[in-house]
């Protein structure tokens, strides 16, 4: 635990003083923020359409078992396949296993941030299988050997010149293009790609109970691509990504949309009921949907319960002040900023992300903008608790704060000890946890109880 949280904090430090990447991230965030504003405006009472949200995702949730089985009695019905998955190591040996059925050779992915959990590109690249990210972020971050940097924008980080020297290096194009131009060139080299593909895997933004259809959103037509031209389809979506009806859809696309990247709607907004049926010209022969856990029914604790709710629309990110000055690649996970700091320790373990809690000033932000109203803040505060009932603390940390509250407990005491005496105990106990960047407090000498007697004294003569 130590040694993570050590990397996370370094990394921090690196990210917090390079000033071009912090130019480059806010820049990119302010043009969000602008986006979102007119976005929404297409809403005649936003806070309405957030709690209606929020009402829909409890709903599911509280019925996640009854609401899952529908969608897979659904889903079969139309003759698509089911697959659960408990962990990473069951969804990949899954994968491998249709993979071997139809002897697949190449593999086309649309964006999707469940493969980056199970890390399935570096998975099929052991298998001799080439697997090729065609989202144009995700396909930038591919090429860069890096994992997405953001939920929703995967090179955000990256500025359009940072792009052109990586297309120069790696593609052999001509350096300094427009972005129009490298993404003609994009286009073209992955066009071969989505034709010869043997499997296309995506996603998923919802899964949609009753009609027992996935719902996918995207802004580049290459979901559409990577689900229509391979022969075979494979779905990977976390269980908590139900919704009870189809008739929900109508009120989480344009949600999710607006708060995602500020449009009224996405480009391309599919349902997925399956494989395509006699009287159909495309689609995959065959479909297979993942329910992947993971995790995920930890998150069923009543503490952390309402992550549960999240639709990845990233907006907590944009909002986070610590995520606007680290960066999405400091936290070392899969889900970076405040939603991120609230599920990794539950997805994974508390004693190996617990820390990420911590980074935070629980200003709230990240509940103020969350689409769906869950309230992040109180859950990263929730988490903390956790952690250090579990024991997960330092015993100097717990000591230290054991005799804080102790002296501040008991006004005589406090008023015992010296402001020498004060300041080395701080200093030895509170420092490290305080932070190297910050301001030491220091006491004076005279404390609050002293000062008032004296005013008193003064008062009366």
């Amino acid at each position: 635990m130590s040694e993570i949280k050590d990397i996370f904090l370094e990394k921090s430090k690196e990210k917090v003083n390079d000033a071009k990447h912090r130019k480059t991230i806010a820049f990119n965030i302010d043009k969000y923020n602008t986006a979102v504003v007119n976005g929404k405006k297409q809403y005649a009472d936003l806070e309405m359409a957030r709690k209606r949200a929020k009402n829909i995702k409890w709903k599911a949730i509280e019925e996640l078992d009854r609401h899952l089985e529908t969608f897979e009695k659904k889903f079969c019905e139309q003759g698509g396949k089911v697959i659960w998955a408990e962990d990473a190591d069951e969804a990949l040996a899954a994968i491998a296993e249709i993979c071997d059925k139809v002897k697949a050779k190449s593999v086309v992915k649309s964006k999707s941030m469940v493969t980056e959990e199970i890390h399935l590109n570096r998975f099929l690249e052991k298998l001799g299988l080439e697997s090729v990210e065609t989202d144009l972020g995700e396909y930038i971050q591919q090429l860069d050997d890096e994992p997405p940097y953001h939920i929703v924008t995967p090179a955000m980080h990256k500025s359009k010149e940072d792009i052109a020297e990586l297309f120069h290096q790696k593609l052999g194009v001509a350096p300094n293009l427009s972005p129009k131009e490298l993404t003609l060139i994009a286009r073209e080299r992955l066009r071969s790609k989505f034709i010869t593909a043997d499997i296309g895997i995506t996603g998923g933004n919802f899964i949609v109970a009753d009609a027992g259809a996935i719902a996918l959103t995207e802004n580049e037509g290459n979901g559409r691509l990577t689900t229509t031209l391979p022969k075979v389809h494979i779905a990977i979506v976390g269980i908590e990504k139900v919704i009870p009806s189809l008739k929900d859809i109508a009120h989480f696309w344009p949600l999710l949309s607006t708060f995602g990247t500020g449009q009224k709607l996405t480009v391309y907004n599919t349902l997925f009921f399956g494989p395509k049926t006699a009287n159909e010209m495309d689609g995959p022969e065959e479909m297979y949907v993942i329910l992947l856990d993971n995790g995920r029914t930890n998150l069923l604790r009543k503490e952390v319960r309402e992550s549960m709710y999240c639709i990845r629309c990233g907006s907590c990110l944009n909002a986070c002040p610590v995520y606007k000055n680290i960066g999405g690649h400091a936290y070392g996970t899969t889900y970076s900023g405040p939603i991120g700091a609230v599920i990794t320790p539950h997805l994974t373990s508390m004693q190996e992300n617990g820390h990420l809690s911590f980074a935070s000033s629980l200003c709230g932000n990240c509940t103020e903008v969350c689409p769906v109203k869950i309230n992040i803040h109180e859950m990263l505060l929730e988490n903390r608790s956790i952690f250090v009932d579990e024991g997960n603390s330092e015993v100097k940390e717990r000591l230290g704060w054991k005799l804080f509250r102790t002296g501040v407990s008991y006004r005589p005491l406090m008023n015992m000890a010296s402001s020498n005496m004060k300041n080395k105990v701080f200093t030895k106990l509170f420092a490290p946890m305080w932070g190297e960047s910050r301001v030491t407090p220091v006491f004076p000498k005279k404390n609050f109880a002293k000062i008032w007697k004296e005013y008193q004294k003064n008062k009366t003569t």
